[in-house]
């Protein structure tokens, strides 16, 4: 298995137009509150089961990408997660990158699809999932 990756691009209708690596590890953090807290509801670390890694920054990949360390090597590898920009028919395309390297698990891909649509949904930006489907969480007109 060679390098996936999913995007999830800001268009019309985004709350916001771009985001930067604080702005997703913040997300990430809210993540992880929200399933603590459904876990104390249902009387279980549900956070533990929903949120399975560590995030870790990288010297070469400061304000570009950071890395979620899976906490169970067995179940769990790594996901890499990173903003850019590119150039589109003349304008500036912002997006979130979730990457698998070649090393993931089937867990690693099925959580990076949750957290790709928990961000999408988040940002109500369009995602190009890993098998190359795209979800428009976007406000979109009738």
């Amino acid at each position: 298995m060679k390098l996936q990756s999913a995007y999830i691009y800001f268009v019309d209708g985004s709350t916001a137009a771009s985001a930067s690596i604080d702005d997703v590890k913040a997300k990430f953090t809210r993540y992880v509150d929200m399933t603590s807290k459904t876990g104390k509801q249902l009387g279980w670390t549900y956070a533990d089961a929903a949120f399975p890694y560590t995030l870790e920054e990288r010297p070469e990949g400061k304000d570009s990408w950071f890395l979620l360390k899976g906490k169970d090597p067995n179940m769990y590898k790594a996901i890499v997660v990173g903003v850019g920009s590119k150039n589109e028919n003349g304008s500036e395309k912002h997006y979130i990158q979730v990457s698998l390297p070649e090393s993931a698990t089937h867990g690693d891909k099925n959580k990076a699809n949750e957290y790709c649509r928990y961000l999408a949904r988040d940002y109500k930006a369009e995602l190009h999932l890993f098998n190359k489907r795209i979800q428009y969480f976007q406000p979109r007109k009738p």
